[in-house]
């Protein structure tokens, strides 16, 4: 895997990246600040890459060489070690599943068909992350998957939560999904990595709006007043530094998955993911987040000669390392093992949305490179 870094405002910056990436890529995905003219970019970036299928989303903070801010970052799969091949989803609010599962059914054999040489495969995933149907979304795709391992992230728009944008195919989308297959030559490893440790403080939903992932109340009281109290907190000290710092997880199927506080709007809370009624939340306790990290990516650096990494990584986690004043040594983690990637209102999992966490696949060289 190529990659590459600008600065968003660089006056060539998409030639830039055709420079460094080369011409000879399979795919071209890019990760763009929400403070640059992601049309124009992406346009841009059509043209150059001629022959290339070019993807791009906006973001929450890229990465590359550690967190970086107001970047592009470009990502190229050379075609002597990658295929790929695109599923758009438009219109989130109105999926037909049948057709989806159909279409994902086809294009994934098709493309075994067309690279029979190249045996390991996976998906990746990119969303609009204001749309609120991340989780709709994904109970669709897990019925289609089939073995393939999927990764993948909420595109976002800085810390202002209003509007996140994806390109495919020479148009921007909005309330839409880009679902890639790959198949690579490479052998590959999806992952997702949290730091998080359930403790004993539970509570439990009870008034939503679900549809706009609003929580209304918890334990029967205003959900927003509950939760500061709960914490030794004033209401008024809720911000997104205190999400990432007192996360909330729930248990399905015997393990722990966190549903992400977004803001607070009144007495509300609005969430990052999906949240019912009834629902029990507990509080987690998250470890040194630099040094739980590198840890994983021990791991994972057993697999194989490990090339890079392609990551999607919470805005969450970000928040909390600059809180913390461990942004840098995070940094160090993350170049140290070559991982780049984007920031995210959401990281997708197999058949899960989730927050919290990294998600990525990590690329490993061939035993003949």
């Amino acid at each position: 895997m190529r990659s590459a870094h600008v600065a968003s405002d660089a006056p060539d910056a998409v030639a830039q990246l055709l420079r460094d990436l080369g011409d000879d890529l399979a795919l071209a995905i890019l990760f763009v600040s929400p403070r640059a003219d992601f049309s124009a970019v992406m346009d841009e970036a059509n043209l150059l890459f001629a022959g290339t299928q070019v993807l791009g989303c906006t973001t929450a903070g890229e990465i590359a060489g550690g967190y970086v801010e107001d970047g592009i970052v470009g990502i190229g799969l050379p075609r002597s070690h990658f295929e790929a091949s695109v599923v758009t989803i438009e219109n989130l609010d109105e999926i037909a599943p049948t057709a989806l599962i159909e279409h994902m059914i086809r294009t994934r054999r098709d493309l075994e068909k067309d690279s029979t040489d190249f045996e390991n495969e996976f998906a990746f995933l990119l969303v609009d992350g204001t749309s609120l149907r991340e989780d709709a979304l994904m109970n669709v795709l897990a019925r289609g998957l089939g073995p393939v391992p999927l990764f993948g992230g909420s595109a976002g728009d800085g810390t202002r939560f209003r509007q996140s944008l994806l390109y495919c195919d020479g148009k921007v989308q909005k309330n839409a999904a880009l679902l890639t297959f790959l198949r690579t030559r490479c052998p590959i490893k999806v992952f997702s990595f949290n730091h998080l440790d359930p403790a004993d403080q539970r509570m439990v939903v009870t008034r939503t709006n679900a549809a706009a992932r609003r929580v209304q109340e918890i334990n029967a009281a205003p959900a927003a007043r509950e939760y500061a109290r709960i914490l030794g907190k004033d209401q008024t000290q809720l911000d997104p530094f205190t999400f990432a710092a007192h996360p909330l997880v729930v248990r399905i199927g015997g393990r722990y998955h966190v549903r992400s506080i977004q803001r607070v709007d009144g007495d509300d809370l609005i969430f990052f993911s999906a949240i019912d009624e009834g629902v029990v939340l507990t509080l987690a306790e998250p470890r040194e987040i630099a040094q739980t990290l590198a840890e994983d990516f021990e791991t994972l650096n057993h697999g194989g000669r490990l090339d890079s990494i392609l990551a999607c990584d919470c805005i969450l986690r970000r928040i909390e390392a600059h809180q913390k004043q461990r942004s840098l040594a995070v940094s160090k983690v993350l170049r140290r093992n070559r991982v780049v990637g984007f920031s995210t209102y959401g990281e997708q999992f197999g058949a899960m949305h989730v927050n919290l966490t990294m998600t990525g696949v990590a690329i490993y060289a061939p035993e003949d490179d």
